[in-house]
């Protein structure tokens, strides 16, 4: 496997690393590895990047491309090994010249570990995390060696030399890891799909088919686990060649390897959980997680037990309706990761008390009529708006009868419900958008909004 790989390296003279963040450091350190004074060339769009990676700046076999102009000469290259962030909308590079070309980690672990390991991978707008960190952790409770990549875990390349015939790999897959594969997982899982990251791709029809790459590549010895209470999977999954395994909240779609009834999850004929079951992981759309993760254990002959043993002991992610404190009898809960109108949803018919919500991010053109009118038709007292999409939110609702506030102010939002929300109720940062231009991402707005309800 390993070998394979490092062969097919080695018999490109001219490879390019196309971004250098995580994934694309990997890469370098595993090239670097075996092949110390092979030519290689990397171009990112940062400019300071040989001056915080010192050691790029003494390789003297490394040619750099920085700033504005990093996408020029991209036809000159044997082999691209792009990072999932970086796009080619809003450019003038001709993917379809350079297809042959393009790859990247997880397209080359496909291809030449695939036949060899079990690779699990999971996709979906919301929930791949979640669900990414479920199989992982039913296949440690059922003593299986296992990998946990992509997003949520390692990048390939930095685990690679450890995977071994033995290893179950789990990869949660992002639409832009996924954009320009040739291959795809032994056991796909197909969560959902809803608009978002709209400013990646020139539309949303580009956004799910890229997602639909996961499937796209399998063989008949192959499996797909896909959501068919999501119209926009169900009218994607068609012509299968691998096996199909519908998963369904809906108790009528009780045809599957999974699925519900009298309020019980059941795989094959044996209840497993049921719904109203207390766990570490609350709210509807984590049952349904849970369902995709029991079809991965049946499909591989796990114990049910250790399975189940393995999901009730799970601890919720950070950023993921994560309830962080309870200060004079208001609980806080911090649900960075909602970065779309359906997430919010989900977030707020999971916790039942909620007295005060926060929301607004970056504007990605995603419409938001619909949520609004959910948010009238909710219990919520006081809606605090903040943002370019919180502005939106809250012209729509603010003739309610709903406290609504708005604020560019992140700081501000957060005292405004330290004061505003009352004891016995809830609340929670779930904000329905994206966090670029006001944070890093996701993760540094959930923890900005964790330091200031404990610390002010």
């Amino acid at each position: 496997m390993l070998k394979e790989l490092l062969d097919y390296l080695d018999s490109k003279n001219r490879i390019l690393i196309l971004g250098f963040g995580r994934e694309g450091r990997s890469t370098y350190n595993l090239i670097r590895k075996f092949f110390p004074e092979k030519k290689l060339f990397i171009a990112d769009q940062k400019m300071d990047l040989l001056e915080n990676n010192i050691d790029l700046g003494e390789d003297i076999n490394l040619e750099v491309s920085l700033g504005e102009g990093y996408l020029n000469g991209l036809y000159d290259y044997d082999l691209i090994i792009k990072a999932p962030g970086v796009t080619f909308k809003g450019t003038d590079i001709d993917v379809n010249i350079i297809r042959d070309k393009l790859t990247s980690e997880l397209d080359l672990f496909f291809k030449f570990f695939n036949d060899k390991v079990t690779t699990i991978g999971i996709t979906g707008t919301k929930g791949k995390s979640t669900t990414s960190s479920l199989c992982y952790a039913i296949l440690n409770s059922n003593n299986k060696k296992a990998s946990l990549l992509g997003n949520i875990g390692k990048p390939i390349f930095e685990e690679v030399e450890n995977i071994t015939e033995e290893t179950y790999v789990v990869i949660e897959l992002s639409s832009h890891a996924l954009q320009y594969v040739n291959y795809s997982p032994n056991i796909a899982i197909l969560l959902n799909m809803f608009e978002e990251h709209l400013d990646y791709y020139d539309s949303y029809e580009d956004y799910i088919d890229a997602k639909c790459n996961i499937f796209k590549y399998q063989t008949e010895k192959d499996y797909l686990i896909y959501n068919i209470d999501n119209p926009d999977v169900v009218r994607k999954v068609v012509n299968l060649k691998s096996t199909g395994i519908k998963i369904s909240l809906d108790e009528k779609n009780s045809d599957s390897l999974v699925y519900i009834k009298d309020d019980t999850i059941y795989v094959k004929d044996t209840p497993a959980m049921r719904l109203d079951e207390e766990i570490n992981l609350i709210g509807l759309h984590n049952k349904n997680d849970i369902m995709f993760v029991l079809a991965v254990s049946d499909i591989l002959g796990l114990d049910l037990n250790s399975s189940l043993k393995g999901i009730r002991d799970f601890r919720p992610l950070e950023h993921r309706i994560e309830h962080f404190a309870n200060i004079n009898g208001v609980d806080y809960y911090n649900d960075s990761i909602a970065t779309i109108p359906a997430s919010t949803i989900n977030c707020v018919n999971s916790i039942s008390n909620i007295g005060t919500l926060i929301v607004g991010g970056k504007d990605r053109g995603i419409d938001y009529s619909e949520f609004c009118e959910f948010l009238l038709n909710t219990n919520i007292e006081n809606i605090i708006c903040i943002h370019a999409t919180g502005k939106i939110i809250y012209e729509r609702i603010k003739s309610s009868n709903k406290n609504t506030y708005y604020t560019e102010d992140f700081d501000e939002a957060c005292r405004i419900a330290k004061e505003m929300t009352k004891s016995g109720t809830a609340c929670v940062l779930s904000p329905a958008a994206s966090s670029y231009g006001y944070f890093k991402n996701f993760e540094e707005r959930g923890r900005k909004f964790k330091e200031n309800i404990k610390n002010n």
